[in-house]
């Protein structure tokens, strides 16, 4: 490829009870709302953003929560761990803040000069927060929940679990990466300056389970690029290289293709633009349901259709507690 990402853009995953996920990542993570709005391709379902302050591009864990979502299997032809960055002082921090929630937080392991502790949200999405060595100069959302000293900086990494190494480090190094660091069965590939939020880790797994999408797991991994003339170049190369590539769909926010890497995993290149101010100011990030032009004259039906959200203060300070969506 002639093109190269400069990293992750966002994560998405299956939830069930969106009330239970807004609580458990604002509260308990201390992320903000970015965006409330639906699936566009099943508007009877949210689809959350949480991030920094602005939906930076890098900082982004999204959600479609079904509700009643049937519970997934992490395996092979799937993205396993979704890692956040936080300062390195910081883990212990987080390990005793967890815990004092109730939350069964791993002990911290090192692995890549890099300190990390696991665990799971309430749907069971596994997840990790990873302290860099050379540190992460993104600032955290401050919304006085999490110290802003200790608050998460944006994504760090995903791991995604392969039965064939071949098929699948090949795509990533289609799309720019490049192998960095291999550590028996999993090899580390790097894009951009290689820092937290360019980084993924491909675990290898012959013999291991294939992976079911469905609730607690992530539906797809999306990278990086700058704009839609950029995309559209990609879209290019990836078709005359074989790949089964969507057309470019407008996701109101940025601009998506989609396709599979040889071992199974949903990827998608997701554009940096327009950003999510585009339809409502930054202060009000997140407070109400937006719609796409093409879904507004549904909007009577959608609304009523989803269930309320009750939004804690923090993630608009200056809002009443438990404004209604």
């Amino acid at each position: 490829m002639t093109l190269a990402t400069s990293g992750l853009h966002h994560v998405t995953a299956i939830a069930g009870d969106p009330q239970r996920s807004v609580d458990f990542y604002l509260r308990t993570l201390g992320l903000r709302l970015v965006k409330s709005t639906v699936n566009f391709d099943a508007p009877d379902v949210y689809h959350l953003y949480y991030g920094d302050e602005s939906g930076r591009p890098g900082s982004l864990l999204t959600f479609f929560p079904f509700g009643t979502a049937p519970p997934g299997q992490r395996g092979t032809g799937q993205a396993t761990t979704t890692a956040f960055s936080v300062p390195g002082e910081s883990i212990g921090w987080w390990q005793r803040h967890l815990r004092g929630l109730g939350i069964d937080v791993s002990e911290v392991t090192e692995r890549n000069g890099e300190e990390a502790v696991t665990f799971h949200d309430p749907d069971g999405l596994q997840l990790a927060l990873v302290a860099h060595p050379q540190g992460d100069p993104r600032a955290p959302w401050d919304n006085g929940v999490v110290p802003p000293e200790h608050g998460i900086r944006g994504l760090h990494s995903v791991t995604l679990s392969t039965a064939a190494e071949s098929g699948t480090v090949g795509m990533l190094q289609d799309l720019g990466l490049r192998p960095v660091e291999q550590h028996e069965n999993r090899i580390r590939l790097a894009a951009g300056d290689g820092g937290p939020g360019a980084l993924v880790d491909v675990h290898v797994d012959p013999r291991g389970p294939r992976g079911l999408v469905a609730g607690g797991t992530v539906h797809h991994v999306a990278w990086r690029v700058p704009d839609e003339a950029t995309q559209e170049r990609w879209r290019a190369e990836l078709a005359d290289r074989g790949a089964r590539v969507t057309a470019i769909l407008d996701r109101q926010y940025f601009r998506s293709i989609y396709f599979r890497e040889p071992g199974g995993t949903l990827l998608e290149i997701a554009t940096d633009t327009p950003g999510f101010d585009t339809d409502e100011p930054l202060l009000e990030l997140g407070r109400a349901l937006k719609l796409p032009p093409w879904l507004e004259p549904s909007r009577e039906q959608i609304a009523g259709a989803l269930p309320k959200l009750s939004l804690p203060r923090e993630n608009n300070p200056e809002l009443a507690e438990g404004r209604p969506v």
